[in-house]
């Protein structure tokens, strides 16, 4: 945990997608906490601005950088809300531990393109097996990464063995006889950067019908210092001539349901 004299600003947001097999996005939702965690010896007021463009619904956009529009949000009972309309500035005075000053939700309207598309193609080879190639592309700004990457594919009932090609050593993939599914596993992902699979899999009696038991994808990961909605935290002040505490504001999106059809 942090020591004495610190505090931590944290906008998390959780990332819900469904894409439907030609890339169209059927449903995109974002939601989204600022978490405050404080380690200060004395409570005192702190204001905490966020992105000036800001705006909540269908209200008129504000400043002029891009806006930064959320469907809805709400706030936390000791949150003061004074500046908040006109410098989008929230103001509270926190107890140690963690307090959760805002929560915002964004549906299908993303500013920023989605960070994953999967491309795949699915063939017999001549010994009968099923060929499954998979290239994931992650779109994301060439300086950014996602993390603990993890791609879980239905496959047939009837599979009864996998061969695997995978494009970097780091990599792995395994069939997990318990859930009939395929597990890629990528721990790293820079954005702009496209991977690969091969996959063979020994199907038995394999036919049309077991043919529709492949898919859809799910896809889990983690993306440090970005967020889908564009939010971002100005400032964070506190008053007092006293030695200033540190301040982290740090940002994550994570997904553990985006799902990508076949």
């Amino acid at each position: 945990q942090g020591t004495r004299n610190e505090l931590f600003v944290d906008v998390v947001e959780r990332l819900t997608v469904v894409i439907a097999a030609n890339g169209t996005p059927m449903k995109v939702d974002v939601q989204g906490e600022i978490r405050l965690k404080c380690y200060l010896p004395s409570c005192v007021e702190m204001r905490i601005g966020l992105t000036e463009e800001f705006c909540v619904g269908k209200s008129e956009l504000r400043g002029y950088g891009t806006a930064v529009r959320v469907d809805e949000c709400a706030f936390h009972s000791s949150v003061k809300l004074d500046e908040f309309e006109s410098g989008r500035v929230l103001k509270v005075t926190p107890g140690q531990g963690e307090l959760t000053l805002m929560q915002y939700q964004l549906a299908d309207d993303i500013p920023s393109p989605l960070p994953f598309r999967l491309f795949p193609t699915v063939d017999q080879d001549p010994t009968g097996r099923l060929r499954l190639y998979l290239k994931l592309r992650c779109d994301l700004p060439p300086k950014s990464q996602a993390l603990n990457v993890r791609l879980q594919l239905p496959v047939p009932k009837g599979v009864s063995s996998l061969a695997q090609e995978l494009s970097s050593p780091e990599q792995t993939a395994e069939l997990q006889p318990s859930t009939k599914s395929i597990r890629w596993d990528i721990p790293r992902c820079q954005g702009g950067s496209q991977l690969s699979a091969l996959f063979k899999l020994e199907v038995p009696g394999l036919s049309r019908a077991s043919l529709l038991e492949l898919g859809p994808a799910n896809l889990a990961f983690e993306l440090p210092a970005h967020t889908c909605s564009g939010l971002h935290v100005r400032f964070v002040r506190l008053p007092g001539p006293a030695g200033p505490p540190h301040r982290w504001v740090r940002y994550l999106t994570h997904s553990d349901s985006y799902v990508l059809r076949l």
